[in-house]
């Protein structure tokens, strides 16, 4: 399907976990066959030698790091195919419960090809422990309040992306998909699996792939908490999501990717924008 913009968001299940090295070949082979533009990756590793995001992607990266990373090396890169402009974190430790030293919020200002032209591109990664709802609620008005202050009344693309630990019923997407407002504030954003799925769980944290057994979740029943989302102006989204489709939710020859699987949106600048006519 023709599209202007195609990204990806994964969580990569660190190297630590799961037999690596049978694993990285069918992430490497899958992201070369579907060839994203952006791709925003978590539980990634760098440091001593290795950089595992320019290890599957190769050549012709651009990367933008969250800054904070557990004692082992993991936190969260995002990589885009064009140069990254500005540059902006926002540090998402919002109670003393927040012990992941990577939440954060990054966003990186790119411009990209014409049609598309100049995108602020979101990877969000609030926290992860179930019961955390308080923090994720405190943690998505943060980021979205923090994105409106860099656009600046400017009229850009965004894109979020990301692992939001959160349901699509929770209040944190919730309030990011426009449906409830946090703290006397509000945003709106198309979430791209609902925009062409909009009766599919579309689990993507699922007991179907047995690798999330062997987490800290076993007993885990099945949630889509893996997110692309687009930026609503007051009359819709500002770019078309004319596909979305879950990766990496089967094996290869008996090799499971990931303990999550992955999200690919393919977006496209509309022929006629939202509030036009």
């Amino acid at each position: 399907m023709e599209h202007d913009l195609r990204v990806v968001t994964m969580n990569l299940f660190a190297p630590d976990n799961a037999d690596w090295d049978r694993r990285r070949p069918v992430l490497a082979d899958g992201l070369a066959r579907l060839r994203p533009d952006v791709v925003a990756l978590q539980e990634t590793v760098w440091g001593n030698g290795y950089d595992q995001a320019a290890d599957l992607l190769g050549d012709g990266w651009h990367v933008a790091r969250h800054s904070g990373r557990s004692a082992d090396g993991v936190g969260a890169a995002l990589a885009t195919r064009w140069p990254l402009g500005t540059v902006r974190e926002l540090d998402l430790h919002v109670t003393e419960r927040v012990d992941l030293p990577w939440s954060a919020v990054v966003v990186a200002e790119v411009e990209m090809p014409p049609p598309v032209g100049t995108v602020l591109v979101v990877h969000h990664k609030p926290a992860h422990q179930i019961g955390y709802a308080h923090e994720r609620e405190l943690q998505a008005v943060a980021a979205a309040r923090f994105v409106e202050r860099l656009l600046g009344g400017r009229d850009l693309h965004v894109v979020l992306m990301g692992d939001l630990d959160d349901t699509d019923d929770s209040a944190s997407v919730r309030f990011w998909t426009g449906r409830q407002s946090l703290h006397g504030f509000s945003v709106a954003y198309q979430d791209a699996w609902a925009a062409v799925h909009p009766h599919d769980p579309g689990h993507t944290f699922t007991p179907v792939n047995p690798l999330q057994r062997t987490g800290t979740m076993p007993l885990e029943t099945g949630r889509r908490i893996d997110y692309v989302m687009v930026r609503c102006g007051t009359h819709g989204p500002s770019l078309e999501v004319v596909d979305c489709r879950r990766i990496f939710d089967r094996p290869v020859h008996g090799v499971w990717a990931s303990d999550h699987f992955g999200v690919l949106a393919d977006l496209r600048v509309p022929a006629r924008r939202p509030g036009d006519g």
